[in-house]
């Protein structure tokens, strides 16, 4: 599985794919951490007589075993995750042919999250936290989290094109532009290509999609009516994208931001004690729990792992394209079928 020789600008290639994220704005103890890990793995690769480029997947599968006895499951795939999106991005810019890690993320049982010890929040609780909401747009953000599992920057990187709603009488919107949704029926189209600080669908982006592959997540009757009542109130918006989500508060108008919609589901968690600063991901609700509780919960009522990391974006391309091929009975009927409600 050896690459192809790496131009002479990429000899190290740990050095060239820090100094990309560093031009791509993240932050330095971001890059700090990630440099830590990539360290680590080219010293445990050194070790084994084979550089990073010519790396196999028994290779990284020996790196993540290494690590088990010291690390917390979190951790490990904390770092497993690093290291495949390094191989993602030098297969990208053309340094590397392969990805032996991307087959290892598909094996280890963390790629699909499950911590006992996050907070257990049942449906019934859950709806009634949902049903505490009135404000349009909040309640729409936070049903979409809740149904289709996203992350907070997917969901706020979302345009109209990215949504196909069966919706008379909603006029003004386009809500068929993605051919992804021709013959989906009500459902939304998660791309994996936005990318924070690089333009996408005419407008500069604040946040990075992580799935690893484009997805079509239906859309129930439950959050239908949630996104036509917001749909009917939404602001006119400046942004030739024609974002979904978009501010009623200062920034009127503007694309929603991820900031803004942590800090108002932090007040809303806080009022049914769910909140408490200091406390961590176990105790606290935040946005991120929302695709715990998606995971758990879609999981359990379908016993199917492979539609879960399906709507996740979570699985490899032979996977995807099964489910893509035959969406309609294996993706959309086993989720209409057995999605939770709250009203």
């Amino acid at each position: 599985m050896a690459s192809r020789q790496v131009e002479p600008e990429v000899a190290d290639p740990v050095d060239y794919y820090l100094e990309d994220m560093e031009m791509h704005g993240r932050a330095e103890r971001t890059r700090d951490a990630y440099e830590r890990v990539l360290r680590g793995f080219a010293t445990f690769l050194d070790d084994r007589g084979v550089d990073a480029g010519a790396a196999g997947h028994r290779d990284c599968l020996a790196w993540v075993h290494s690590l088990r006895d010291e690390l917390s499951p979190s951790t490990v795939a904390t770092y497993a995750t690093t290291v495949n999106r390094f191989y993602d991005y030098m297969n990208r810019v053309g340094a590397f042919d392969e990805n032996p890690m991307a087959l290892v993320m598909e094996e280890m049982d963390e790629s699909i999250e499950k911590d006992p010890e996050r907070r257990d929040v049942d449906v019934a609780t859950m709806g009634a936290f949902v049903g505490r909401i009135s404000h349009p747009l909040h309640h729409a953000v936070v049903l979409t989290l809740l149904k289709t599992g996203m992350r907070v920057g997917e969901l706020c990187n979302l345009d109209c094109r990215d949504l196909r709603l069966s919706a008379p009488g909603l006029s003004g919107y386009e809500l068929d532009g993605r051919p992804q949704l021709d013959g989906r029926g009500d459902a939304v189209y998660v791309d994996s290509a936005p990318t924070r600080g690089e333009a996408y669908n005419g407008e500069l982006r604040e946040e990075s999609n992580k799935r690893k592959r484009s997805t079509v997540i239906p859309v129930d009757d439950e959050l239908r009516r949630s996104l036509r009542r917001w749909l009917a109130i939404r602001p006119d918006t400046p942004s030739d994208a024609d974002p979904l989500f978009v501010s009623t508060a200062n920034d009127w108008g503007q694309r929603l931001s991820a900031r803004a919609v942590r800090h108002y589901v932090r007040g809303y968690a806080e009022e049914m004690g769910w909140y408490e600063t200091g406390a961590g991901a176990g105790e606290n609700v935040t946005p991120h729990y929302f695709r715990h509780f998606f995971t758990t919960h879609l999981r359990d009522r379908t016993g199917d792992r492979g539609v879960v990391k399906y709507l996740r974006g979570d699985v490899a391309s032979d996977v995807i394209d099964t489910y893509t091929h035959n969406w309609g009975d294996q993706v959309r009927e086993t989720y209409l079928s057995h999605v939770y409600r709250f009203d």
